[in-house]
């Protein structure tokens, strides 16, 4: 568990779609409940050409290049569940935009299929994305 975490975000912070959508299923669903309709990255992706793919368009939005993560003033913690399949990823994450330091809380759950993520819901505010 931790170290399937620790590449998922090792692989988002290289901005490397392809190592994050390999990490999922052949039918793994990443979905982002909280997004808008038409927001920089869809709300449910499904299949990992589907996942690269909104990745690779999200990643390299002038918006999200601009960022730099803080991984030093961030913070992560993973709760175990009763299930040994799925794990919370808590995590405060910190970056830089223009010179100017902001935080943005987000809540994951995991739910791993044979050593793979078969699902994926990242609970984040979208507004820290423009």
């Amino acid at each position: 568990m931790r170290e399937l975490f620790e590449r998922y975000v090792r692989a988002g912070l290289a901005k490397d779609a392809g190592a994050v959508a390999a990490m999922f299923t052949e039918d793994g669903v990443f979905d982002a409940p909280l997004m808008p309709p038409g927001g920089p990255l869809p709300a449910r992706m499904t299949g990992r050409d589907e996942i690269e793919a909104g990745l690779a368009a999200y990643y390299a939005r002038p918006a999200h290049t601009e960022l730099t993560v803080l991984l030093d003033r961030s913070r992560l913690v993973l709760h175990t569940t009763d299930d040994p399949a799925v794990f919370i990823a808590e995590i405060d994450t910190a970056y830089e935009k223009a010179g100017e330091v902001t935080r943005m809380s987000l809540v994951q759950i995991f739910r791993l299929r044979d050593g793979k993520i078969a699902l994926l819901r990242d609970y984040f505010a979208p507004e820290h994305l423009d």
